[in-house]
């Protein structure tokens, strides 16, 4: 079973890490951006650039706004709570996501480095106060559009736009250098430079398990490729490790 080779490989790894897309929140209700159902379907991915927001601040933010009301209606999945338990027993090192929902650090997962940022913080572009989301939406709410600061300064999500650099890339590519197996979850691979984590654990020795419900470019020097559902497949893997361990101590 693809469950108990996953589950191996990350027993005798020394330094495994997580990457993580879009797809490991699908089954938490939030919609990826690239699949069959994905956002970039109905919306423009014009409506998610910093040149959108820009020229029309009140725009971007009828877009993102919806976009944070679903995103605080979200819990993690079983996927998210399985690599959090991965983390708690020492096998995954770090987990370096795409994703801006925060559902890996809601199931209790520590060490998490988030490169597109986050949706439940927001900043004024001027002063760069910090503000809450949900406070935010709630000024929204009552016609505030767009919303400003106390100093003027248009307020904005603390997330990378398109047309942005990424946050703590550098960071993130130095962990994948240590690391010497890559568990790549929901992601499509196709975004640079965050695809560039995976490869560059391969390209430094060490191994690529894609989960993912469609092609990626890279699985062609993946060691194991996996179709199954992500919130299915990571619990099977935890399970297996944790009897794993007790047959061993036994």
């Amino acid at each position: 079973m693809e469950c108990d080779k996953v589950g191996d490989m990350i027993l005798t790894s020394t330094f495994a890490i997580a990457f993580t897309g879009a797809g490991i929140s699908t089954a938490s209700g939030i919609p990826d951006f690239r699949g069959p159902n994905g956002l970039w379907k109905k919306y423009s991915p014009e409506l998610a650039t910093i040149d959108y927001f820009n020229k029309d601040p009140k725009g971007f933010w009828e877009f993102y706004s919806l976009r944070m009301r679903g995103l605080f209606t979200a819990l993690p999945n079983k996927a998210h709570y399985a690599l959090a338990e991965l983390e708690k027993l020492g096998l995954i090192k770090a987990i370096i996501t795409q994703n801006i929902d925060g559902l890996h650090q809601l199931a209790g997962s520590k060490n998490v480095i988030e490169l597109h940022g986050t949706m439940r913080k927001c900043y004024c572009v001027r002063c760069l106060k910090t503000y809450d989301s949900q406070q935010i939406l709630k000024r929204i709410d009552e016609g505030e559009l767009p919303p400003k600061c106390e100093c003027g300064g248009v307020i904005r999500p603390d997330v990378v736009l398109f047309g942005e650099p990424v946050y703590n890339i550098s960071e993130a590519i130095q962990i994948a250098r240590e690391s010497d197996l890559v568990l790549s979850i929901g992601s499509s691979l196709t975004v640079y430079p965050a695809n560039l984590i995976p490869l560059t654990v391969k390209e430094n020795g060490g191994k690529l398990i894609i989960l993912n419900a469609e092609e990626t470019p890279l699985d062609s020097i993946a060691d194991i490729v996996v179709r199954e559902r992500v919130e299915e497949f990571l619990p099977c893997v935890v399970n297996y490790i944790k009897n794993q361990t007790l047959h061993r101590s036994s």
